[in-house]
């Protein structure tokens, strides 16, 4: 018997607006509003943000080199400028925190590497504080910039390639939304 399969869940275009443009009143909530950034934005996974290292980014050029990808894959992706100077803001705070020689971008309070289970914490905490009610994760990011992205370019291939997919059949998960929008094509074309 085969398992049921469920599509990926995504935020709709008000949540992602709600969840990534928030002011941050401290240090911390400005590498929270980082992270979450990148993953939507970037379309990172939790253990790619999480061990994402100075080395990796050109804060000039903006290219990421994911490093800690899947399946011990690498790939590069690029950060947008306006998150390329929040990741600039925190830095100071950063390596204020950092005093043993870590290289990793995001750093808990006691300059140490965050932990996953802590990154997911802080996604739904700053999910409710920003209105949002339901559960949200970090995946349900990545999730939201791969629909984005598809549904943008229409390209499953580039699709695949910023998600870092091995295989095209796992990118296409994406395509339900293209079937949305195949719908609403040939509903209204004779009709």
């Amino acid at each position: 018997m085969t398992k049921p399969f469920n599509l990926p869940s995504c935020l709709t275009p008000q949540e992602v607006i709600a969840l990534t443009t928030w002011t941050p009143t401290d240090p911390l909530a400005l590498r929270n509003l980082c992270m979450i950034r990148l993953m939507v934005n970037a379309g990172l996974r939790s253990q790619e943000v999480l061990g994402v290292r100075l080395s990796d980014l050109n804060l000039d050029t903006g290219q990421l080199l994911v490093t800690r990808a899947k399946g011990r894959r690498q790939r590069v992706v690029w950060v947008n400028e306006d998150d390329l100077k929040l990741i600039r803001a925190w830095l100071p705070h950063r390596n204020m925190l950092v005093q043993d020689g870590h290289d990793e971008l995001f750093v808990t309070r006691a300059g140490k590497p965050m932990h996953s289970r802590n990154l997911r914490k802080m996604v739904k905490s700053v999910a409710l504080l920003v209105g949002i009610v339901r559960d949200v994760h970090p995946h349900m990011l990545r999730h939201t910039f791969a629909t984005d992205l598809l549904r943008q370019t229409k390209n499953l291939r580039l699709t695949q390639k910023a998600l870092g997919h091995a295989h095209i059949a796992t990118t296409t998960i994406y395509t339900h939304i293209v079937d949305e929008e195949l719908e609403r094509a040939m509903k209204g074309l004779r009709g």
